[in-house]
């Protein structure tokens, strides 16, 4: 990652990471648990591909715990790890959200196929706060985020589609920093924006092309990545840390861990690449 004057911020790529089979599928996302096990997520088409396990667990060397969900995803788009370590499914043209346990078995869903806007139309994303109640960026139908409690009750929805600030084009990707402040990347309106955790607008963030999706780390720096293609850091009040061009075509999906290990989803090339830190 090329730093900006005055600061240091370098990784390796060590990526492509994990020695899965994804078949005719294409790599949508990834997350991590606490144990630093990474979680893949394989995209299929439901209307000509046979049924294939959407979610692929690796160890934290790449090699292959298991695999699970074909019966119980449709549209794999997005996922999360909640603060259980339970792994949630952006099931996006079921509009519903799927919570696997740890033995990989439904323990939750929210929404329900064919009924769109009861209470999501095409979700695109979910990021966890702290205390268990979650985001939603209700990306492709709905244009805005949806916040619920730890139980599963809509406490608030904010945004709308338009160009204002607090207003959306694509909600895409969603993150909760560590100060509980919300980011969502707004695709097609080219940028992040910053919302307080009650969804009031705080800030902007421009110059992101078709904005994808957000992490944040402990230490309040901000990873971007849009298709430029590139990956930015900002720290927590948007300014420019560093950035870089570490795959081909752009990443749909980020994570990292705490040791600062940065994992990265491509659909094309469909692989995960994976980013190490260097002391610098």
């Amino acid at each position: 990652m090329t730093a900006e004057p005055g600061s240091r911020s370098l990784y390796v790529s060590l990526g492509p990471f994990g020695a899965f089979d994804r078949g005719r599928a294409i790599v949508s996302d990834v997350a991590c648990d606490s144990r630093g096990h990474v979680f893949v997520l394989l995209r299929l088409d439901p209307l000509v591909d046979a049924p294939a396990d959407p979610v692929v667990e690796l160890d934290p060397q790449g090699g292959v715990v298991r695999s699970f969900g074909a019966d119980d995803i449709l549209d794999a788009h997005m996922l999360a790890v909640d603060p259980e370590d339970r792994v949630v499914v952006v099931d996006r043209d079921a509009h519903r959200l799927v919570v696997f346990g740890p033995d990989g078995k439904v323990v939750r869903r929210l929404g329900t196929p064919e009924r769109p806007g009861e209470p999501f139309s095409h979700p695109s994303s979910v990021a966890f706060a702290a205390d268990g109640s979650f985001y939603v960026a209700d990306g492709y139908g709905a244009s805005r985020v949806q916040h619920f409690s730890a139980a599963g009750d809509l406490i608030r929805s904010f945004g709308r589609r338009g160009t204002e600030p607090g207003e959306f084009s694509t909600p895409h990707g969603v993150w909760v920093a560590g100060d509980g402040r919300v980011l969502v990347t707004d695709r097609e309106n080219d940028r992040l924006q910053v919302f307080s955790a009650d969804g009031e607008p705080l800030d902007a963030w421009p110059d992101m092309p078709r904005a994808m999706d957000v992490w944040s780390d402990a230490a309040g720096s901000v990873f971007v990545t849009d298709q430029v293609p590139r990956l930015s850091r900002f720290d927590r009040d948007g300014r420019l840390v560093g950035s870089c061009r570490p795959v081909l075509n752009g990443a749909h999906g980020i994570w990292g861990t705490a040791d600062g290990t940065l994992y990265l989803a491509e659909v094309n090339p469909s692989r995960i690449t994976r980013l190490t830190p260097v002391a610098g």
